[in-house]
Order: C-alpha cells, then structure tokens, then sequence
C-alpha cells in the first residue's frame, strides 16, 4: 500500500538541555532556590535556541555577572559553559565545580592562553554553547556601559563558523556594584536579560583571521551588546565604545580607588 505523502509528519519535540540528567542539575538546585530568594528576572527580547553551537556573549560590570548569566541561562534552557579565570579553579570547592561542571580555565597570558580558546572550540563543535565576556574584564566605563571589546568571542565563532548571540543585563550592580566585596540580596532585586539576534558576521566569513579582521568583527559584537543594555537602561550608548588604555588605565585588575 503506498505512502500517503499528504500525511503530516508529526514534529520531533526537541528536548532542551536542562531537562537531561547532569551535573548542572546538583549546581542548580544548590544554586538557584537560594538565588531566586534575592532575583527576580524579567527577560526581553528572542529565546536562546534550545540546540547547536554559539558563542553567548554578555555585557560585563559586577564580579557576579557570571552567577547571574549563569542562572539567567539555566532558566532560558541553556547549560552555561564559560571561560573563567584560572585563577578560580585553584579555590577550593569552587574549583571543584568548575572543573565538574566543564568550565574552561583562561590564563591572562603565556602559552596556555590559546589553549582555552581551543577548548571552547571543542565545546562548539559539540553544539554547545559558550558564553565569552569579550570585555575580558570589568568595564572601565564610568557609566557601565560596555567599553572596547577583545577579539576572543569572534575568534571562536569565526573559526567554527558559529553564530554570535549578543546578551545584555542591568540591575545587576544593585546587587553587588562593581568592585564590590559585598553582595546585598535584600530586598529583593530585579534584574532585566535581554536577548539579541545573533550579530550579522557574514562579512568577514572566509577571511583571514587578521587583525583588522578581528576587530572590526568585534567592534560589530560590541555595538550589538552596548545596544541592547541602552535598550534595558532607556538611553543611548555611547557612540564610541571606552577605551582603557586612551584613558591611561590598565587592562586587567581592580582600578584603584579614586579612578576614573
């Protein structure tokens, strides 16, 4: 008897990462009841997609960005993977975690800096999701906005022929401001997540990876997150992203007290 071709296939429910067994689930349920007490989210704009490879790349302003991209990802059905500090994974118990749960120690510099972005590679070619701060480090920006940007973040999408899904929060440096030793969970605190379309790189697939390359691709990335925080903070970015070095400040590190 021949097929009926008009007979709809039924669709293939795509079940999301979080809904499979995995360690996240432990981290989660330590994590996010306790969380949850001192956030509410409100989410903006498009959904992550629930499967393959992309590079997720946030604004950066408080030392618990992270946990709040983290648990942000969690609930938007995500497993959240990032480059972290090296420095990090020699804290005992958080170590542990880290390593646990699959996250990929950066080193600032030397030989073993490339090697996180091979190994972020390797998550993406398994359709994972990486999230990368190209910031690299706490804006210098005195308003929060996103400053410069570096290259990491295009560099895995562009070797891996990945998207790019710009994110943005505010509302976190009430939470714990930047610097800041202390996190202040009461009251409650809202925190906005907006989700971007993945940013347009279609211009510089297929090139040589260069420097103009790079940077040109990252101004893009940048312009895409300092658009969507001026969307959560009803204001216009700036047109120029800050730079630290023009402004005589240091990459890496705590600013001292009294800088700009």
């Amino acid at each position: 008897m021949p097929l009926d071709d008009s007979t709809p296939t039924p669709p293939v429910k795509v079940r999301s990462e979080t809904s499979r067994p995995s360690f996240f689930w432990l981290l989660a349920a330590l994590i996010i009841p306790p969380f949850s007490l001192a956030v509410k989210f409100r989410f903006h704009g498009r959904p992550l997609p629930k499967t393959g490879a992309f590079v997720l790349a946030p604004n950066h302003y408080s030392e618990i960005d992270p946990l709040v991209i983290g648990v942000a990802s969690w609930k938007l059905k995500r497993l959240p993977r990032f480059l972290a500090k090296a420095s990090l994974f020699k804290v005992p118990v958080v170590g542990w975690f880290l390593r646990t749960s699959g996250q990929i120690p950066v080193e600032r510099a030397g030989s073993r800096s490339h090697a996180a972005l091979r190994a972020a590679e390797e998550l993406a070619e398994n359709g994972r999701m990486v999230v990368v701060y190209p910031e690299g480090s706490l804006t210098r920006d005195p308003d929060l906005w996103p400053m410069r940007g570096k290259t990491g973040a295009v560099r895995i999408a562009l070797e891996g022929d990945i998207p790019v899904i710009p994110v943005a929060h505010w509302g976190t440096q009430e939470l714990m401001p930047r610097y800041g030793k202390k996190i202040h969970p009461f009251p409650r605190k809202t925190i906005d997540v907006i989700v971007g379309d993945p940013v347009d790189l279609s211009a510089y697939r297929g090139l040589p990876l260069d420097p103009s390359v790079l940077t040109a691709a990252t101004n893009d990335v940048m312009n895409a997150i300092a658009g969507l925080v001026g969307e959560l903070r009803g204001e216009e970015p700036p047109a120029e992203r800050w730079d630290p070095v023009v402004h005589g400040q240091k990459e890496t590190g705590r600013l001292e007290d009294g800088a700009p």
